[in-house]
């Protein structure tokens, strides 16, 4: 597998998106996740944007975090908020969105991100024991679905347990990513 820092509005991204709108819909019966959303928001020291590629070059799995901060959808400041982690059908099995939120977690404390937020729903049990077993817990909703009953909020501390700060910056190709400005 081959992990690639990609722009939101890369078409590989475009396809991948389309297809975990899909999987909402057919998992939720509606148009699937209308949170708003711009390639902007995943721009490096803001947010990444990540494409697992596998060998024949096919893109698999993505996912994402954007920088959020206090404001009156639930945020607080030092936030980074997790979007888009998918895994196609055909890829999943294969550890790929644990490495994935990996990268974004080490990449959003590198940033100097103190805490890692998502949002997820009850018909997501694959995405909940992911998200459980990596040390997220339950916390107070937020975001665009915070006041609908199937939305369920995670949270997990970024610090460094060592000192509790953050540690410098490291480059995505330091971290073992193909950065790749497209």
């Amino acid at each position: 597998m081959n992990i690639r820092t990609i722009s939101f509005g890369h078409p590989d991204a475009v396809k991948l998106n389309d297809r975990v709108q899909l999987e909402y819909a057919e998992r939720y019966g509606d148009e699937g996740d209308v949170t708003p959303l711009e390639p902007g928001m995943f721009e490096p020291p803001r947010g990444l944007y990540l494409i697992a590629y596998d060998d024949q070059g096919t893109a698999v799995a993505t996912g994402g975090w954007r920088t959020q901060d206090e404001n009156d959808h639930g945020y607080a400041d030092g936030d980074a908020e997790i979007k888009r982690m998918y895994v196609t059908p055909e890829a999943r099995g294969q550890g790929l969105a644990r490495l994935i939120l990996a990268a974004l977690e080490d990449n959003a404390r590198a940033a100097g991100r103190t805490r890692m937020v998502l949002e997820t729903g009850t018909k997501q049990p694959e995405a909940i024991s992911l998200y459980a077993s990596s040390g997220y817990e339950p916390c107070a909703k937020f975001g665009h679905y915070r006041f609908h009953e199937l939305s369920l909020c995670y949270a997990k501390p970024l610090a460094d347990a060592t000192n509790g700060r953050a540690p410098a910056v490291i480059p995505a190709e330091a971290a073992g990513l193909e950065a790749t400005a497209l």
